[in-house]
């Protein structure tokens, strides 16, 4: 059996890019998608070459270019066993009632509109392969924060992530909403001084795709450890 093949969104960096190096670790190719080609290529070159990973410049907000995504991904490596729907970007302060509001079209495009084109244009390869679905939520999906869109959208991909694992249910496919509390990556203007790494979220990924066949991992929130106390 050949290598399986994980396309991770948002790969260029933070969960994204450690994903990709654990998984090729632990003996999967991946298809890389991102808008930063230049990254994706040094990532490519540092996993082992076109044998071990692909690169694909994305934009998740366009079906146009997440189709491209999945049919270039399926003619360099031939299947889609799994798909990390990853991509995201934060917000910035104002609440609702003050902030930017071009921002938040942007944050709410990528964080809730792509991932829905993503599921959907990677649906029937990964039908095919009876694989695994993957998507990137958050603990602020979980919680209430005052005046953020940003959780906002987090709650919206929770609400997908419950959605299309019932819409699924008898195909084979598995799907996992893997729910990051606090991550130290360039996701963040301001690096936190206590936060789980990029790792840590990855070692999450990997395990849920680790399981066996008859076991869904329907969802794995992870936060850090709390700081203790002097």
């Amino acid at each position: 059996m050949s290598e399986p093949v994980l396309l991770i969104t948002g790969a260029s960096s933070g969960i994204g890019a450690a994903t990709a190096r654990h998984a090729v670790e632990q003996g999967y190719r991946v298809a890389l998608a991102a808008r930063s080609a230049a990254k994706l290529d040094a990532l490519v070159d540092e996993l082992g070459g076109a044998d071990k990973a692909f690169a694909v410049s994305c934009d998740v907000t366009d079906k146009d270019s997440q189709q491209q995504m999945v049919q270039s991904t399926l003619a360099h490596f031939g299947q889609i066993d799994a798909v990390f729907a990853n991509a995201g970007i934060g917000g910035k302060p104002g609440g609702f009632c003050g902030a930017d509001s071009d921002v938040w079209k942007d944050m709410i495009l990528t964080n809730v509109y792509g991932v829905g084109l993503t599921i959907q244009c990677c649906a029937e390869a990964l039908k095919q392969s009876r694989g695994h679905l993957l998507i990137t939520g958050s603990a602020a999906g979980r919680t209430t924060i005052p005046g953020s869109m940003y959780s906002a959208t987090k709650w919206a991909v929770s609400a997908i992530g419950y959605g299309v694992r019932e819409e699924l249910r008898g195909t084979g496919v598995r799907v996992t909403l893997i729910e990051p509390g606090m991550v130290d990556t360039p996701f963040f203007d301001d690096q936190p001084e206590h936060a789980l790494t990029d790792g840590d979220i990855a070692e999450a990924v990997l395990f849920s795709l680790s399981r066996p066949a008859s076991v869904d991992v329907n969802e794995i929130l992870v936060r850090p450890t709390p700081k203790i106390e002097d």
